[in-house]
């Protein structure tokens, strides 16, 4: 069996963060649980403090030759800066490593993360999206030692006359980002295909979205009966999967989980996986899931919503579900009475609830048919015997209040999605 990569963490503590931010620290101990996420295990970390990162070394040339040495010392055979390195910055560091004697695979926070995304990325469209980004990134590296194109997939075409080894390299993957491209706009018109039928199905859709780990899969679960994985490990979702829901009130809505986000997330990345993000682009309400139980989960939380307007998904409105109140002392009271739960109560709706337990879905179900109320509407129609498959069509995606069968067809009160109602009024009115 391969054993782990040993990884030696280095990062930097700058000036430059902003007050939304964790500290580095933070940051460094999530890169380590990426790290762990990806199949390796931390040997060391290293954390410089300086104003901003050094342009040719990340870190100073003096700190690097420190890391050098304490990856010698335990051990350590990669070395992850918990920042997107430059292609500058990657050669400089694989040049002085190399120098020193020492055979140590140099990779980023962004690389880590990719990994990741290439292990776990199930469906088709996923694979794609994952492999354009790495593409992209890659495209500008092909001279660190630290790049396989073989993990890139496809085969390396013909030397054209007189044309490089690096030449080659970089036309293949710039011919290889352009079929990718294709193929995932193919895809992502058949997603508009299946998205439009759910529209025109009336059934609403409910995003769940927040930081990675936060909780969403075992929420998903609990709401849904859904048998998601759920893992203590970071980026456990990828794929997304919707499931329908029937709330307390009678009305349908379509539960969407998708991938949790997290800080620095790679923007080529965040630009592949737009056709994946689609769900929560076009879903008629958002519930940001929120791990309460972290002191940080504010900054968490930020940082999520910073994603969502990278993405463009902020004109749905937003219910904030604060998760794992099972871990507090106080539980969900003591998590609805935090200042930063009550600032965001003052424009959003707010639940608190432990998605293990099950504490606290009612309110957030709750929450849900108050925010989709004003999507539906009571309809009073007649339906003609000869048009007797409405009345099915009105079964499966309204609430039958009344229903009266008379000689000459069927009288349905009916609450159901404004949309819906309008399309059978239309249906009724061609006879």
């Amino acid at each position: 069996m391969e054993s782990r990569p040993r990884v030696l963490l280095l990062g930097l503590d700058s000036s430059a963060r902003s007050h939304h931010d964790v500290t580095a620290e933070e940051s460094l101990d999530e890169l380590g649980l990426l790290v762990d996420t990806w199949g390796g295990e931390v040997a060391a970390r290293l954390l410089q403090t300086r104003p901003k990162p050094d342009p040719s070394w990340y870190v100073g040339r003096g700190k690097l030759a420190e890391a050098v040495e304490l990856a010698r010392a335990s051990g350590a055979n990669t070395l992850a800066t918990d920042s997107e390195l430059t292609p500058g910055q990657l050669r400089r560091i694989e040049k002085e490593v190399g120098e020193a004697g020492l055979d140590l695979r140099i990779i980023d926070r962004t690389q880590v993360i990719l990994e990741i995304f290439a292990r776990r990325a199930h469906s088709r469209e996923g694979r794609l999206e994952v492999d354009l980004a790495q593409a992209i990134y890659a495209l500008p590296r092909l001279t660190g030692k630290g790049l396989i194109l073989s993990r890139l997939g496809g085969g390396i075409g013909t030397r054209g006359p007189g044309e490089t080894k690096l030449e080659m390299d970089r036309r293949h993957l710039r011919q290889r980002i352009i079929n990718l491209k294709g193929e995932i706009a193919e895809v992502g018109r058949q997603r508009e295909v299946q998205s439009r039928t759910r529209r025109e199905g009336a059934a609403p859709l409910a995003a769940l979205v927040g930081y990675t780990n936060s909780g969403k899969s075992t929420l998903f679960n609990r709401l849904t009966g859904a048998d998601v994985l759920v893992e203590d490990k970071l980026f456990a979702t990828l794929d997304p999967v919707v499931r329908r829901l029937d709330l307390p009130n009678g009305q349908r809505v379509m539960i969407s989980d998708t991938v949790g986000f997290i800080r620095k997330l790679p923007h080529n990345l965040v630009a592949s996986f737009r056709a994946t993000l689609e769900e929560v682009r076009t879903a008629d309400v958002l519930i940001h899931v929120i791990d309460v139980s972290d002191p940080s989960w504010a900054e968490y939380a930020a940082a999520a919503n910073s994603v969502l307007v990278e993405i463009e998904a902020t004109s749905a409105p937003v219910i904030y579900a604060l998760n794992k109140t099972d871990r507090l002392a106080g539980g969900r009271a003591a998590a609805l009475a935090d200042p930063r739960a009550q600032e965001r109560a003052r424009q959003s709706r707010v639940v608190a609830l432990s998605a293990v337990t099950g504490d606290g879905l009612d309110e957030l179900q709750a929450a849900l048919s108050a925010e989709l109320a004003g999507r539906r509407q009571v309809f009073t129609f007649k339906v003609p015997y000869a048009q007797a498959s409405l009345i099915s069509e009105l079964h499966e995606k309204g609430r039958v209040l009344a229903e009266v069968y008379e000689a000459d067809g069927v009288a349905v009160k009916v609450e159901i999605e404004i949309s819906a109602g309008r399309r059978v009024e239309a249906a009724l009115g061609r006879t």
